[in-house]
């Protein structure tokens, strides 16, 4: 990688450990380039305004785009009021053939499903969506199982690297497999109460424990239909949002082959209405359970079939990632791109509700988008620009399984070698400042070590998440990235907040959680205080700045699985050259 030398602040150089003795950097250079950055960066972070911001969210969050749903009109206002605004502010259009789109082609799927389960010759009636859903990923009007013979599989999770295999060499083709939600709990051997640390990451899920992973590796075992059972603790949110996101319209990337290789049917079922089926069966749901998180667990057959029938309404759907470019200043850095994402879309509106259908998604994730907009007003101010590129991407269908994301990582408009960083934002902050910011996936690279730096300019500290188990940071877009080995920051407001009781963050978070994600109340409200997340992307910024003028890339620190695919893709881009 070719070097080259910057103009930056002792903070910068600090952040990212630049080496003393292949640069010597007096302390009147420091105080320059400190004095210039300050210059440079103050008018931009002053740009960001929590009436701006709200002004942004409530537009997007207004019944008028109808929930923001991809393939509807919802997402022809959303693309128009993003493309508009980046037009606006000077940027240029961010794929090479003069638009500010990036087509994503898709599927709409509309899944009318039957299920029915034979347990010991009784016939147990599943409601949907109340009780399951169920639908298939390939592109085909209908999907079929019938009378499929059940096998609980544990976790459902083959990992070599932790000598783990719930199937055990059982040949499931055909077959229904029945899993547990999140990572086997493995519990310390010299400590019951804490969970082995070595084994699935200890508290933190690993992609082992995230539903798309279940039913990759349902697919590749060949099995017929893959239940997940459900449960609100181990997967951190309720049925609700399962039954909310599946009951309606999904969507799907089009694959050559159309997904076949998908299983044919891909479902999820409520904790009491599987713990029925089990009893039923004569099988204690909790002895099974834990059963299933020692590596000796054997899959179990069930006296029990399975059988679905969906029916299809499909749609083929043209989305759009919009993505908008501020060139980079310097001549020989501004072909590599600092990459600051949110998604657009949200979960769409509801006509067989009666009262309101829109789910308007007004932090979930208008906060977010509406964040993206105000850093591309702040970097537009600046009278410097920064080194590298900036590319603000709002990807679609992020709600649907990262899809745009997905999309955009897998055909990226930029060369992925060359992004350095993605900086990712979903669901900003309503309930204002913190001293401390939550990193999502701690520990995992140095952008954090950028970001703890940049949290000393506002007197704040970084965190880990409290939660490390619910697997937030396989859940948002940036996610797609770091599969591709681009180094992701997902970071967020902190757990304390200014003159407020101790609590007070979790309380609203867990409020939020239970009344408002993914439900038709998620709208602005007259008591949301955007103090903390004006504060939050003017850290966002500060954080995007320095990495677009430092030398050094953004790495991957030992230990994280993403960290052989970046060295991967950087060395076959060094040797090509």
């Amino acid at each position: 990688m070719k070097k080259h030398i910057p103009l930056l602040g002792l903070l910068g150089l600090l952040a990212l450990g630049c080496n003393e003795s292949s640069r010597q950097v007096s302390e009147a250079d420091q105080e320059a380039a400190l004095a210039a950055d300050s210059a440079n960066l103050q008018p931009a972070l002053q740009q960001i305004s929590a009436s701006s911001l709200l002004g942004h969210t409530s537009t997007l969050a207004s019944d008028a785009f109808e929930g923001r749903a991809p393939g509807s009109v919802g997402e022809d206002s959303t693309v128009a009021y993003l493309t508009r605004h980046f037009k606006q502010l000077g940027l240029q259009p961010g794929n090479a053939d003069g638009s500010y789109v990036q087509k994503v082609p898709m599927f709409g799927y509309t899944p009318t499903p039957k299920a029915t389960i034979n347990a010991n010759g009784r016939n147990i009636q599943l409601s949907f969506p109340n009780d399951y859903v169920a639908l298939t990923r390939r592109y085909a009007p209908s999907a079929e199982v019938n009378n499929s013979d059940m096998v609980f599989v544990g976790y459902g999770v083959v990992a070599p690297e932790y000598g783990w295999d719930d199937y055990k060499g059982l040949d499931v083709k055909g077959k229904t497999i029945v899993m547990l939600v999140s990572d086997p709990p493995v519990p310390d051997a010299n400590n019951p109460e804490q969970l082995d640390s070595t084994i699935f990451g200890g508290k933190a899920m690993t992609y082992y424990g995230r539903w798309t992973y279940k039913y990759e590796i349902a697919a590749e075992k060949g099995a017929a239909a893959a239940i997940i059972i459900h449960e609100t603790g181990p997967a951190g949110y309720p049925y609700e949002v399962i039954s909310g996101s599946h009951s309606r319209e999904g969507f799907e990337i089009i694959t050559p082959d159309k997904n076949m290789n998908r299983a044919e049917v891909e479902a999820w079922i409520t904790e009491p209405k599987a713990r029925e089926i089990f009893t039923a069966l004569g099988r204690d749901f909790d002895e099974l359970k834990q059963a299933a998180i020692s590596k000796d667990f054997k899959p179990v057959p069930l006296k029990a079939t399975a059988s679905f029938n969906i029916k299809n309404e499909l749609r083929e759907v043209q989305s759009q990632n919009v993505i908008a470019k501020l060139e980079g200043s310097d001549p020989e850095l501004k072909d590599e791109y600092v990459v600051y994402t949110a998604h657009w879309d949200h979960l769409g509106k509801d006509p067989s509700l009666q009262g309101d259908q829109v789910y308007n998604g007004a932090l979930d994730n208008a906060t977010g988008t509406a964040g993206l907009l105000e850093l591309a007003k702040a970097f537009s101010q600046m009278e410097t620009k920064p080194k590298r590129s900036i590319l603000f991407l709002a990807v679609t269908a992020e709600e649907k399984g990262l899809l745009g994301s997905k999309y955009y990582a897998s055909s990226p408009l930029y060369p992925l070698e060359k992004t350095v960083a993605v900086i990712n934002m979903d669901v900003l902050n309503a309930y204002g400042p913190t001293e401390d910011v939550v990193v999502v996936g701690f520990g995992n690279s140095t952008l954090e070590d950028v970001l703890a730096q940049e949290a000393k300019s506002q007197n704040r500290r970084i965190v880990p998440e409290a939660t490390p188990e619910t697997g937030s940071f396989y859940r948002s877009d940036h996610f797609e990235f770091a599969k591709q080995g681009v180094p992701a920051l997902y970071a967020s407001s902190g757990v304390v907040a200014h003159n407020q009781p101790a609590d007070y963050v979790k309380q609203w978070k867990q409020r939020y959680t239970a009344n408002d994600y993914h439900k038709l109340s998620d709208e602005v409200r007259d008591d949301w205080n955007l103090e903390g997340a004006v504060e939050d992307l003017q850290l966002f910024l500060r954080v995007g700045y320095r990495v677009a003028n430092t030398e050094k890339y953004p790495e991957w620190k030992d230990g994280t699985e993403f960290k052989a695919k970046r060295e991967e893709t950087l060395s076959k881009s060094a040797a090509s050259k």
